[in-house]
């Protein structure tokens, strides 16, 4: 019993030990640090089930405080996978962030697709093409006199500025 617990709680501490290797692992190597821990906890499941029937056969006086060591051990190890199961959920929640990012980044946007349904739905609601020609004429000449509002404008902040300095 003794030994088996000596070195179950070894095994404990050396996982530990890896977790904060899995921290600094690089992207390749990271899966394989996360199957190396899983496993190690697995055996230490194992060797915990073996620790509670060999304690449950310690003589009376000593099964209180053997279960109470098993019982700590145990709960080290539910921590530890739960860490493991955290530090896996982060890193998946991170790959799917970067696989939308560059998705995003890699799309192609193009205006006139927009555009083409807005003509879409004013032939749905029967207006005529050259209605729609004169609201796109002016759409063209409304974005001109918005430059040349803003270029306006930045003009007479500057002579302001340049008058109070």
């Amino acid at each position: 019993m003794e030994g088996l617990y000596h070195q179950t709680n070894k095994q404990v501490h050396e996982v530990q030990s890896h977790m904060g290797r899995l921290e600094t692992s690089d992207k390749q190597s990271v899966h394989l640090v996360e199957n190396e821990i899983q496993a190690r906890i697995d055996n230490i499941f194992s060797n915990l089930e073996r620790l509670e029937i060999l304690s449950s056969k310690e003589p009376p006086s000593k099964r209180q405080n053997a279960k109470l060591r098993v019982d700590q051990l145990k709960y080290d190890v539910q921590h530890l996978q739960t860490a493991l199961r955290n530090f896996q959920h982060r890193r998946y929640v991170r790959e799917q962030q970067e696989r939308q990012r560059e998705e995003l980044l890699a799309r192609t946007f193009t205006t006139n697709g927009t555009h083409k349904k807005i003509l879409d739905v004013a032939n749905m609601l029967g207006l005529s093409n050259t209605v729609m020609r004169l609201i796109e004429k002016r759409a063209f000449q409304d974005k001109y006199f918005m430059i040349g509002g803003m270029i306006l404008t930045c003009v007479i902040m500057f002579l302001v500025v340049q008058y109070l300095t």
